[in-house]
């Protein structure tokens, strides 16, 4: 076990959807692993560290609500990408205007989270003077003062996450009582190939709003 750090996430709304749904956006029950992890590294990310989400409570009941979100019907295309970096002056932009599209959203509203996690070294990418001391203690100067890469958000940019530390240990009591099977979850996606990235997904269950990942299986 590394070095751990406590927060507490929230916001008006929120959307991890679900990645079986191909048109329309469905949001998880609650926040998965690899967001939560992504709200962290938004204020420290390193090469040589790696994050892991320890237990997620939920302080709120799980509420969704329906919206309608501006998307755009088009990717760029790599082969245009590859153009550019070889020296193609052709411009390079997508027309919200000409490829916006609206579609329906089921979002989370009004979430409210504590994520408990920590940190590991990773020895292939770790200088020989970085220590888990020394980025302990410019993770906690980060949260502290409210430090960020980009901002922190719960499933997508529009979705604004306000992000505290916890450091006096005291974790709000979830209102949600007994078990909850939420079912499969993406747990985070396995890079180990890069020409072939991996999904893993879990059996997750939320036991008095708590949702622990520690031991848990994971699948492809």
């Amino acid at each position: 076990m590394g070095y751990g750090i406590t927060i507490r996430v929230s916001g008006p709304y929120a959307l991890f959807t679900r990645p079986e749904m191909k048109v329309e956006r469905v949001s998880y029950d609650v926040i998965t692993p690899s967001a939560a992890r992504g709200i962290i590294e938004a204020v420290y990310w390193k090469p040589a560290i790696r994050w892991v989400i320890d237990k997620i409570h939920v302080l709120r009941e799980i509420e969704f609500t329906n919206i309608r979100r501006n998307e755009v019907s088009d990717k760029v295309p790599l082969g245009k990408v590859k153009q550019l970096m070889k020296g193609s002056t052709e411009p390079f932009f997508i027309s919200t205007t000409d490829r916006r599209q609206q579609r329906a959203s089921l979002v989370l509203k009004d979430v409210d989270y504590v994520i408990q996690a920590h940190f590991e070294l990773v020895p292939e990418k770790a200088g020989p003077d970085e220590t888990v001391e020394k980025h302990y203690s410019i993770a906690l100067r980060r949260f502290r003062k409210g430090q960020h890469h980009h901002a922190p958000c719960l499933g997508t940019r529009e979705f604004g996450a306000r992000v505290e530390l916890i450091e006096d240990g005291a974790i709000p009591i979830s209102p949600l009582k007994g078990k909850r099977d939420l079912g499969w979850m993406l747990y985070d996606l396995d890079f180990s190939n890069p020409r072939d990235i991996q999904p893993l997904f879990f059996k997750a269950e939320l036991v008095d709003g708590v949702l622990d990942l520690s031991g848990v299986k994971l699948a492809r």
